[in-house]
């Protein structure tokens, strides 16, 4: 009996897997289609979600798979719920794992579709095996000229933006609750923390539909840069800043008042977190080095293996993964990736952005599968209309005021219809939905949850869908040559150097003369930027191939000086 229930769970868990399969499958097979007939209105991640529901709808009415286990219910008093349980049937002793809490009238109905149940995924799942990939792959893809030339302002819309949006949206969706409470349609607790942290997680941009859109048209490299960059930094500052918001707890027994001492102890959690997750982050990318440049695959494989672990590490530390994987593919790709083979390189590459399009593609089709497979969705219109227009307000709050403060200081200004532009494409996506499935066990958390998917819905279908006709409504150009911009930047127009502030014009210099030379084979030997009383020094300290670079060029770029003047021609490009 044992066996043949053994048996019959593997397929089961077989076919649940093959239903992700498929759905895959058929996401690439529509997309082929679509870019063979240059269809922009629909991306492939508003597809999968698509095709989510309709799978949803197939699974949740018309498919069902009766679970054969004996509807027994028995009652003991205990005072809390224990991870696993050991039960004593007749002397044999079974060992049962929790699954989550249902409510009484639930629990005649847990037969009803075994398949509903094994088509949901653990959250933990999204975090440590989904989320890696997308996130580092948005690290080490980074365009670094034009992210740097705008740094200021993309640090400043992640991290003061992100702020400003979450507590417009906590404010007013508290609003919205104290209106339910009012007219009798909130069904539980639903605290101002609870606000906080829905803005928290709804102000994690993810517009992977419009920069898809973006690059396929060779937008504004700019412009790219301000959406891509702020998009990629405010998902790590929001997952900090909902996990400092969670760790909010002030004395006494009403954890949910405001109180100085807790707020000023989260805010250093906030610090603490963000600067321990990125200073572990780098670090970790500044010591993968490999020297297998014999042998690419294994070389492949540890630069994976190393670059996974970051975020594992960081997770176990009590840091933030995702911060922390960010900033490590960001240093690989500056540094790491100079050392690597080309095989390696060329591989590294292609195996990222294939892992960020199959993870990516699988959680907005299982975005569309859990709005119906999810059994304990709250919707209420109040808080679903409020929070639309949270989102919108919010999202303007961010764009609009900095992009005034930061024209006043910026030599190349953000023009309205960047502005604009940027507001339209604050789509919510992956970070959003993971962050909101995390933890559902609570009525505000379902609320948020069932909420949080219509959003990213919207945003996805519409405002992504939309993306073609507002660069036209904007006029913003389109069909933009980078590698020409970058040839004339460093030939003479303009450079990243020189549009940068001091202080990143002092860290480039420091960061080419010393840095590189010493963490990669690339730049000038340290033998050329060293002073001459450290000499020895720098013969220890430079590699190799840095002198195998060096002599390459030596008949061309003979002495010092020239040496130097080439690598600094090639510094930016």
């Amino acid at each position: 009996k044992h066996r043949q229930l053994s048996e019959e769970s593997h397929r089961q868990d077989s076919a649940d897997l093959l239903v992700f399969i498929l759905l895959l499958t058929l996401t690439i097979l529509t997309i082929w289609l679509f870019k063979h007939r240059r269809f922009r209105f629909l991306h492939e991640t508003g597809l999968a979600m698509i095709y989510g529901l309709l799978v949803g709808v197939v699974l949740r009415y018309a498919i069902h798979v009766p679970s054969d286990m004996n509807n027994i219910t028995l009652s003991c008093n205990v005072n809390a719920s224990p991870a696993t349980l050991l039960v004593n049937v007749s002397g044999k002793f079974y060992e049962y794992t929790l699954k989550g809490e249902i409510s009484g009238s639930e629990v005649n109905d847990i037969q009803d579709n075994e398949m509903l149940r094994k088509v949901t995924f653990d959250p933990e799942v999204f975090f440590n095996i989904l989320l890696p990939p997308i996130i580092f792959h948005a690290g080490y893809s980074l365009k670094r000229r034009h992210f740097f030339r705008n740094l200021g302002s993309i640090l400043a819309y992640a991290f003061v933006g992100t702020v400003v949006s979450c507590f417009i949206i906590g404010l007013l969706m508290y609003g919205c609750v104290m209106l339910m409470k009012q007219i009798g349609h909130l069904g539980g607790d639903f605290f101002f923390t609870d606000c906080l942290f829905f803005g928290s997680i709804v102000s994690a941009t993810d517009p992977v539909t419009v920069l898809a859109i973006f690059n396929e048209l060779q937008v504004d490299a700019d412009l790219y840069a301000l959406l891509f960059g702020e998009s990629v930094l405010n998902d790590a500052v929001a997952v900090v800043l909902s996990s400092s918001i969670i760790a909010y707890q002030p004395e006494g027994d009403n954890t949910h008042t405001f109180e100085a001492m807790a707020m000023l102890k989260s805010f250093g959690i906030f610090l603490g977190v963000f600067s321990g997750s990125f200073a572990l982050g780098v670090a970790t990318g500044v010591v993968t080095f490999t020297k297998l440049r014999d042998f690419p695959l294994l070389e492949t494989a540890l630069f994976f293996l190393m670059s996974w672990s970051t975020f594992l590490l960081a997770e176990a530390c009590g840091f933030t993964g995702v911060v922390a994987v960010l900033f490590c593919g960001m240093t690989q790709a500056h540094y790491t990736f100079n050392n690597l083979s080309p095989e390696s390189q060329e591989r590294t590459k292609q195996l990222f952005e294939l892992l960020n399009f199959l993870a990516e593609n699988f959680i907005f089709s299982y975005m569309g599968l859990t709005l119906f497979t999810f059994k304990n969705h709250v919707f209420n219109p109040i808080f679903i209309v409020g929070a639309f227009l949270a989102v919108f307000l919010g999202r303007a709050a961010n764009i609009y005021p900095l992009s005034f403060l930061l024209n006043l200081g910026r030599k190349h200004k953000i023009s309205p219809n960047f502005q604009h532009m940027m507001m339209f494409a604050g789509l919510r996506g992956a970070m959003t939905f993971a962050l909101s499935i995390r933890d559902t066990a609570t009525y505000a958390r379902q609320m948020m949850f069932s909420t949080t998917l219509l959003v990213v819905f919207f945003t996805v279908w519409i405002c992504g869908g939309g993306t073609t006709q507002m660069l036209s409504c904007q006029k913003i150009r389109v069909g933009v040559d980078t590698d020409q911009e970058n040839f004339v930047s460093v030939f003479g127009l303009r450079s990243t150097k020189q549009e940068s502030a001091w202080f990143f014009r002092i860290w480039y210099n420091f960061d080419h003369n010393y840095l590189k030379p010493l963490l990669t084979h690339s730049g000038p030997p340290l033998t050329a930027t060293f002073p001459a009383c450290c000499g020895p020094l720098a013969r220890c300290l430079t590699s190799p191939q840095a002198y195998e670079v060096c002599n390459l060029h030596a008949h061309k770029y003979s002495n010092k000086c020239n040496i130097l003047k080439y690598y600094n021609t090639l510094k930016y490009i």
